[in-house]
């Protein structure tokens, strides 16, 4: 097998340790078999998301040290706006401290209790975003996209029939905007195609409805388009960018995926009105608007870094490193979602886990085997995090999908890193059947899966 080629040299290392399985064994319950729990120094390989865990370039961290931490006005804000400009082509810009404040300033504005918001597949904090105003978050992800072993090049695409038949159900004044997440995160990080956003574009227009990417990953998302999509094989990905977001109204950003920061966010957008409108609410949850929550040094970092995931050197090799890990474990006959994903590699857990029901969350089941056997923290996105009960018939409905999310920090972890995951999940893999389901003791009302705590049980 080809080793993926760092485009970089380390010039900072970060120790890290494996404490023993017995003190494994004991954080693990004291956090209530919730990774979340755990704290992040007993972690050996720390895959529970690619958020806000990147290694900043030099010319990042050379960046930091010129901030300009005035309230109003830094330097470090126009420069932040120029480079969104420039690159994706919006010309108003509202930093923020993160993605979910993005999108709460925004569908707080956009949104009223009973709006049906349509995405291929809304991640958690976008559907709690959504839910929280009493509107309805409506998957419309390609057939495809729900079953992890069919290959398909964008099964992040969203269903142009799916997305008409809402129209027609709800009606256009009952849809306040149409989103489309690049790359597919909930639907194991899987691209979205050029092709389907001229055609989800074309429909939003016929009905005069706004139409915003959730944007986290969209250099990657640019990057599949050059391998995959014929049309585009010989154009550089910077022009990708640029007309993937010609055909948008606006988009919200969690730069701390492909901004290649540790903190920031942003909503960029075409419109005047609304601009000026999710203005005056970012005064008042985040801060003036030309620093949104960020220091002026965070918006230095972001600047830049929107700059540097544009190589396409590192682009190449963040796509083949994440594949390195998915072929692993695909010659190990551990069910992965196919093809490998950009930024993660989901385990198909129905698949691995089949004595275990949903109603037991066998994903969280499986993250919990990963730090008793090799100190890994993964993520479950399923059942524990998506399965809802009816508040009138009392019935659970359960996810479709359930996975566990390895997601891959960005120019962290080397080559033996990953070799190591592969290893504790081929040995994971041979005592499967001795796996416990779990119970929920404590669960929140939104976003369980952060704070809950469950409980081992028989199966």
């Amino acid at each position: 097998m080809n080793l993926p080629l760092e485009p970089f040299r380390i010039k900072t290392v970060e120790p890290i340790h494996l404490v023993d399985r017995q003190t494994r064994e004991k954080l693990i319950r004291e956090a209530g078999f919730n990774v979340f729990r755990i704290p992040a120094e007993s972690i050996f390989i720390d895959l529970l998301t690619d958020s806000g865990t990147s290694a900043m370039s030099d010319y990042q961290w050379a960046g930091i040290m010129m901030g300009d931490e005035s309230y109003a006005g830094s330097r470090n804000f126009y420069h932040l706006q120029e480079t969104v400009k420039q690159i994706m082509g919006f010309e108003f810009l509202l930093p923020t401290h993160q993605g979910r404040a993005a999108e709460n300033i925004l569908f707080s504005t956009v949104l009223k209790k009973g709006d049906v918001v349509p995405n291929n597949i809304h991640f958690d904090t976008t559907r709690a975003n959504v839910e929280y105003i009493g509107a309805t978050a409506l998957d419309c992800v390609i057939d495809e996209g729900l079953h992890p072993e069919v290959e398909h090049p964008f099964k992040g695409n969203m269903d142009a029939e799916k997305l008409n038949a809402a129209i027609r159900k709800y009606g256009a004044e009952q849809i306040p905007l149409v989103s489309v997440t690049l790359t597919n995160n909930s639907g194991g990080g899987q691209p979205v195609s050029m092709e389907n956003i001229r055609q989800i574009s074309r429909i939003c227009r016929e009905h005069s409805i706004p139409f915003f990417f959730d944007a986290a990953r969209f250099a990657e998302n640019a990057y599949f388009i050059k391998l995959r999509e014929k049309e585009f094989q010989n154009t550089p990905v910077k022009e990708i960018v640029r007309e993937m977001f010609s055909y948008a109204d606006g988009c919200w950003v969690s730069a701390k995926k492909d901004g290649l920061v540790n903190i920031g966010g942003f909503i960029a957008l075409k419109d005047e009105a609304l601009f000026q409108k999710l203005q005056n609410l970012l005064i008042l949850r985040e801060g003036f608007p030309t620093y949104g929550g960020l220091a002026g040094r965070d918006l230095e970092a972001l600047a830049r870094g929107l700059q540097d995931v544009l190589q396409e050197e590192y682009l190449h090799y963040r796509i083949e490193h994440t594949a390195y890990l998915g072929n692993l474990l695909i010659d190990a006959g551990i069910p992965i979602v196919k093809p490998i994903g950009g930024h993660a590699v989901y385990i198909d857990v129905k698949k691995f886990l089949p004595n275990i029901p949903q109603s037991m969350f066998p994903g969280q089941a499986l993250t919990v085997a990963l730090y008793r056997e090799g100190g890994i923290r993964g993520v479950e996105i399923g059942s524990l995090m998506f399965a809802a009960k009816d508040p009138q018939t009392g019935e659970w409905h359960y996810p479709e999908l359930e996975l566990v999310r390895l997601a891959i920090p960005r120019r962290v972890y080397t080559v033996s890193h990953l070799t190591y995951v592969a290893e504790i999940l081929s040995a994971i893999a041979k005592n499967r059947n001795q796996l416990k389901g779990l119970r929920l003791v404590y669960e929140p009302p939104f976003l369980r899966h952060f704070t809950a705590i469950l409980k081992e049980v028989e199966l």
